[in-house]
């Protein structure tokens, strides 16, 4: 039995759970370095989801009471494991989840394989780009909870596939669905905005920025660049400065330009969740549409889509025949 473990941050499954989720991400030091140690981090990610939460509830109430993100990666776990079980049996695989930040906890999925008694895994993080803050964060936890438990897994790892075909093929089509929604296809500005990270991590060689910008340029080649476009980063957290520009501030330059047609492309998103269906479907639409932008578009999600689950297959699969090879 090989098992393919999917990477995910999570998401709060009820409104209580989300100042424990804000707690948990707040006390990742590989995305908040905080001095003085995990025991100060942890009295300062208390404090600051106490603060946060109630806001943040208030937001997750408006799409739901939870995060979409819970249907939406149980969604692509079925998907994959059926399409594991029609066109690849005889590998005998099990798709199954670790959440970053909510449950399944990375010890919770571990201590099932190591009860079942799985040693083969491949790690399989839903960051098509890789960086510190997403997959490596995941991969941290993954080696502190192995050395704890003295687990021995043959392992295999991906860092990032945002140049398969199927994978920029699905974001097209999904691109090609929310083009359909304007009366004029061919006058709709095309902004791919990508969650942000601070500066300091770019600097320290965090491939992440380079590999959204070059993700967009191989999404805009299959298109031939039949469109004007641009890249964006939203979701700044904190006084560090962050990558720009920031979608809030692009959709205010680009409505002083006049442009009336937009469609949001989140480029760094896989399934929908809080930062594309509130926080750019709600929130940034006030501010495009305050800004003179009368058609304002988010694109859906990669979710379940047929050929993001052919290309989590294909890239699973890459590494599950070096795995029976070494």
């Amino acid at each position: 039995m090989i098992a393919v473990v999917l990477l995910q941050f999570g998401g709060p499954d009820s409104l209580d759970a989300v100042e424990p989720f804000l707690f948990n991400l707040f006390s990742d030091p590989d995305i908040f370095q905080l001095p003085f140690g995990p025991r100060f981090q942890k009295f300062v990610a208390g404090q600051i989801s106490k603060r946060r939460a109630p806001s943040v509830r208030e937001k997750y109430a408006e799409i739901g009471g939870k995060s979409p993100i819970v249907e939406r990666t149980e969604e692509q776990i079925r998907t994959l494991q059926n399409y594991f079980d029609t066109h690849h049996p005889d590998r005998k695989v099990t798709v199954c989840l670790v959440g970053r930040y909510w449950r399944p906890f990375t010890a919770e999925t571990m201590s099932t394989l190591i009860n079942e008694g799985i040693k083969d895994v491949i790690l399989l993080p839903l960051y098509p780009q890789y960086a510190v803050a997403n997959a490596g964060s995941s991969f941290n936890e993954w080696d502190r909870e192995r050395a704890i438990r003295g687990a021995a897994f043959r392992e295999r790892r991906v860092r990032e596939y945002y140049s398969n075909a199927k994978y920029l093929e699905a974001i097209n089509t999904r691109i090609e669905e929310g083009l359909a929604q304007f009366p004029d296809q061919e006058d709709v500005f095309l902004l791919f905005s990508a969650h942000g990270t601070p500066l300091d991590f770019v600097k320290r060689g965090d491939p992440y920025s380079v590999q959204i910008r070059e993700t967009m340029e191989l999404v805009m080649s299959r298109r031939g660049h039949n469109h004007e476009y641009s890249l964006s980063f939203q979701s700044k957290v904190g006084p560090k400065r962050w990558l720009k520009p920031s979608t809030h501030e692009t959709l205010i330059e680009l409505g002083a330009r006049g442009v009336k047609n937009l469609l949001v492309i989140p480029i760094a998103f896989v399934s929908d969740h809080i930062e594309t269906l509130h926080e750019l479907d709600i929130e940034e639409r006030k501010t495009a549409e305050a800004s003179g932008i009368t058609n304002y578009r988010v694109m859906k999600g990669l979710n379940a889509h047929p050929l993001f689950i052919e290309c989590l297959a294909d890239v699973a699969m890459k590494e599950i025949e070096a795995l029976t090879h070494e």
